[in-house]
């Protein structure tokens, strides 16, 4: 019997990647659920899910919840600025828990990656090669569900603002990286790298023009600098912070960081990548 964590299980991510082990007919008792708030984790626990509270902050807490566990999915975590320091902690509570096989959410060509949000997660690459656990990376690339909070602003104003040019962005659902991290999980023989991107990539001025199709309204992409789109969003309320990573990764998607031709999410997955407008039509 193979026991298998998710940290951040009542994230989006975290709790598509259990979703996806219990389709692949793993046992809901074999599997673990790590989180900061059991509360939250009710439904998961009433389907059989074994849940354990502990913050990525807290080592001690997170060697007890990986106590037993033979297989991790280890989420990145969502406080930019502090997963480095973080994601040290579960790496050195997976090796205490002598957790036999970490499966990380990088980021797409973390390596060589230009995006700002690449810094932690090359540090979290790095230490994971250093800790002498037996791992893989799974870089994700850009989840089309980030778009959608931008959508009824763009259909309100029959504009939707980037500053992304004309590059491309190979997304592709959340549930699809969720099912690929299942699949690398679930492997005898997992490789140690996986760059995962959707087979249909799409410019800003094509999401645009999805969003007026699938809103029945004219929607057009209007490119902004780097500066202009940061100092919008935060004049939209984002902290600043915050509006300055998502800038980033806009002018990011202008060099093509965000594009891809590898096809290993969709080799894991076994079907096409779900596109833009599937995730559209779900969200409404």
């Amino acid at each position: 019997m193979t026991t298998y964590a998710v940290t951040g299980a009542t994230g989006g991510l975290g709790g598509a990647a259990i979703d996806a082990l219990l389709a692949s007919g793993v046992e809901a008792t074999d599997i673990v659920a790590v989180v900061r708030d059991s509360a939250k984790a009710a439904s998961l626990a009433d389907r059989g899910v074994q849940v354990r509270q502990a913050d990525y902050s807290d080592v001690r807490a997170l060697t007890t919840a990986l106590s037993g566990v033979d297989k991790l999915l280890f989420v990145s975590g969502s406080e930019v600025g502090q997963r480095a320091a973080q994601h040290a902690n579960v790496i050195a509570a997976a090796k205490s828990a002598q957790v036999s096989f970490t499966a990380y959410t990088s980021l797409l060509r973390a390596t060589d990656s230009a995006l700002a949000l690449g810094d932690e997660h090359r540090a979290t690459e790095k230490a994971l090669a250093e800790s002498g656990l037996a791992y893989s990376l799974l870089r994700n690339g850009w989840y089309w569900e980030n778009y959608l909070a931008a959508t009824d602003a763009a259909i309100e104003s029959g504009t939707l603002y980037g500053a992304a040019g004309d590059g491309r962005v190979a997304g592709a659902s959340r549930a699809d990286y969720a099912r690929a991290a299942a699949a690398v999980l679930v492997s005898d023989s997992p490789r140690a790298v996986y760059e995962l991107a959707g087979d249909q990539p799409l410019t800003y001025a094509d999401i645009a023009a999805q969003i007026s199709t699938a809103s029945g309204k004219p929607v057009v992409y209007q490119n902004l600098s780097q500066a202009d789109y940061a100092a919008a969003l935060a004049g939209n309320g984002l902290p600043e912070p915050v509006a300055n990573i998502l800038a980033d990764a806009d002018a990011g998607v202008a060099t093509g960081q965000l594009d891809s031709t590898s096809t290993d999410l969709v080799d894991l997955i076994g079907r096409p990548s779900t596109p833009f407008n599937e995730v559209l039509r779900a969200a409404q």
